[in-house]
């Protein structure tokens, strides 16, 4: 879906009711271009896992020659280096396919639904506070708040926003309005503090 004057609202279906607020109103939604290149450090990443695979196949390799079955413990560290250069390649690219997007005029949704993890959903607000940035692309991408990283370290933020979409510049400019409007809305109401 293209993107919309934030004065146009779109008719939400069945699944957001429940979700919205009763005057909630939805202004686009879109989902992520699925073709985008595989970024540099995860190549890198992915050349580490084959080396590592490389690395267990030698090894069981010379392992097989003093006979046993002593040789099949490389198996695990074979698939583990596979496992690593293959999720380096090809899961961005998984998680984009199975991710929508939609913006309302309080909130940002992203929407997941990765095979073996189940459907997510998740929603930003948008409000005076939000820092709203433009990666300009093509194709471009939105961001518009930070989450806990996950993994080892649990103090690490990282980015949320809508990534790489055909009509980042115009959902972009919808955001900035929102914010506006929020922004308005708070000076009025410091300004007549009833």
């Amino acid at each position: 879906m293209t993107a919309h004057d934030p004065e146009t609202i779109l008719e939400p279906s069945d699944e957001w009711r429940g979700i919205l607020d009763p005057d909630e109103n939805i202004l686009w939604q879109g989902r992520p271009l699925p073709g985008a290149p595989v970024e540099l450090a995860k190549l890198g990443r992915a050349a580490g896992g084959l080396l590592f695979a490389g690395f267990a196949v030698v090894w069981m390799a010379s392992a097989m020659r003093a006979g046993g079955m002593f040789w099949m413990l490389g198996l695990i560290h074979f698939s583990l280096g596979l496992l690593i250069a293959m999720r380096a390649l090809f899961w961005s690219r998984i998680k984009r396919s199975n991710t929508w997007y939609t913006l309302t005029d309080r909130r940002a949704f992203v929407a997941t639904s990765i095979p073996l993890q189940g459907p997510k959903l998740k929603s930003w607000e948008i409000n005076a506070d939000t820092v709203l940035t433009l990666d300009e692309g093509p194709p471009t991408s939105v961001g518009f708040g930070f989450e806990k990283a996950r993994g080892r370290s649990a103090k690490k933020l990282r980015a949320v926003g809508f990534e790489q979409i055909p009509d980042g510049r115009a959902v972009y400019d919808m955001m900035r309005k929102i914010r506006q409007r929020s922004l308005d809305a708070e000076l009025r109401a410091k300004e007549d503090p009833r």
